[in-house]
């Protein structure tokens, strides 16, 4: 019979080897199939030629550096040198920096590395070493460009307009104003702005200023002046930032311990060994399900609609939805409590009261504080994009700064004070849970 066995025995390991040989090559296959329908739903080859690589390029030079604009209206001749073309950053007449000289209607702006641009009463001159001169003069209110042929690719010449990039600026010509662009690192008026009597000065001439110098401003001191100079800084907005920090961790302060405090008391009613009530423990379940169902920036976006933009819609937003998700896993850490420790407890004729208070809670306690924990340190995250929608927080001004597409070293500022803002709160959040749930003293764990 063994005999007899053993060619079905064969062909039906033969037929599984073969199955999984065809599975091994379909999956692949498969995924292969999937991605490149995506390329094409997608429209990937699309999207590569609509891509903007030189204007990506220009915008991740602006992280970390500044451009200083001068800029002549062809209607009034009149000169402006401001860093980021900002009022805010002008330089005062005869205050211009020196690779910006100024004589008469002639201005010559020295770019670096033998680019060298000239504004005079006929147009405006581009000499690029290696190229030629870029010879611009308005006629009929159009700009006429005159230059070595072919144009190369980073010269662009519109018909009301010409552009030209490289690697020392940038210059436009337009029939209202012609303009350059010079680039230079750091970020600049970052602490003091054009009009504060300490620009300019380095840091060991500040450092004698705010020490033992003479006052500025007899009725305060100088180190009081700066920090004031440094607070109300017009082009960076230090105290208008910090405000917008404090904002963001207030929201997620808030949204997060009011959900805890709101899902607590739902948990014992979702617990099965708590809620004998069948349909009550389902009813309580079923929304915690709808709550975590819907995204929270979905929650945050309806909720804006119904309060109105504010902090306090999105610290509710992050109350909303935090609530199911505490909801849920506080009824599991519930029904996985010992129940001996409250059976322990319950032989001493303790009530219902103190069995929760000493039989449950102890065990409950540590697993609570660390979710809700965790949870304050995303909800940090969360709190930048959920105030870009509600008007609140530092996301607000990140989203303004990113649809302006003119201080890009704003941007990278408010990035780097979100990326500070979540480490602080990763390191305060878990100092939190050594101490409360763990009982160290110190960096024990």
């Amino acid at each position: 019979m063994t005999a007899a066995l053993a060619p079905g025995l064969a062909d039906t390991v033969t037929r599984r080897f073969a199955a999984r040989r065809r599975l091994a090559f379909a999956l692949p296959a498969a995924i292969l199939a999937y991605l490149i329908y995506a390329a094409i739903s997608f429209d990937i080859a699309g999207l590569a030629a609509r891509a903007r690589f030189d204007n990506a390029a220009i915008l991740l030079s602006d992280f970390w550096s500044h451009k200083t604009h001068v800029t002549r209206d062809n209607r009034t001749g009149a000169l402006t040198v401001a860093i980021e073309g900002e009022a805010k950053g002008t330089y005062a007449p005869g205050a211009a920096p020196d690779w910006v000289q100024v004589n008469g209607a002639v201005t010559t702006i020295d770019l670096g590395a033998g680019h060298i641009v000239t504004y005079d009463e006929a147009g405006a001159r581009y000499v690029v070493p290696g190229y030629g001169i870029l010879d611009i003069r308005p006629e009929g209110g159009k700009p006429v460009l005159t230059a070595p042929q072919p144009l190369p690719d980073w010269i662009s010449v519109a018909e009301n307009k010409v552009s030209v990039t490289t690697d020392a600026g940038r210059f436009s010509y337009s029939r209202s104003k012609v303009e350059t662009f010079k680039y230079e690192p750091g970020w600049e008026l970052f602490f003091f702005t054009l009009d504060s009597p300490f620009h300019g000065k380095g840091p060991l001439e500040l450092a004698g200023l705010a020490l033992w110098g003479k006052r500025v401003d007899p009725d305060r001191t100088n180190i009081g002046f700066m920090i004031s100079d440094v607070w109300h800084n017009k082009m960076w907005r230090h105290s208008d930032v910090v405000w917008a920090l404090f904002e963001t961790v207030l929201m997620a302060f808030l949204g997060t311990f009011a959900a805890a405090l709101v899902a607590l008391p739902l948990a014992f009613l979702a617990a099965r060994n708590f809620m004998p009530l069948g349909p009550l423990r389902f009813a309580v379940r079923r929304v915690f399900d709808f709550i975590r169902g819907v995204d929270g920036l979905i929650w945050t976006i309806v909720l804006s609609r119904a309060f109105g933009p504010g902090p306090m819609t999105g610290a509710i937003a992050i109350a909303l939805t935090d609530s199911g998700t505490f909801g849920k896993m506080f009824s599991e850490a519930l029904e996985n409590i010992d129940e001996r420790q409250v059976e322990g407890v319950r032989s001493t004729g303790a009530n219902a009261l103190q069995r929760a208070r000493f039989g449950v809670f102890p065990q409950v306690t540590p697993v609570f504080l660390s979710q809700v924990l965790y949870y304050l340190e995303s909800n940090t995250r969360s709190a930048t994009v959920i105030g870009a929608i509600v008007g609140g927080g530092i996301g607000l001004l990140l989203t303004q700064a990113i649809q302006t597409q003119k201080d890009w070293e704003e941007v990278a500022y408010y990035m780097v004070l979100i990326v500070l803002m979540v480490m602080a709160m990763d390191s305060l959040s878990g100092w939190l849970r050594r101490r409360l749930i763990k009982g160290s003293e110190g960096g024990k764990s």
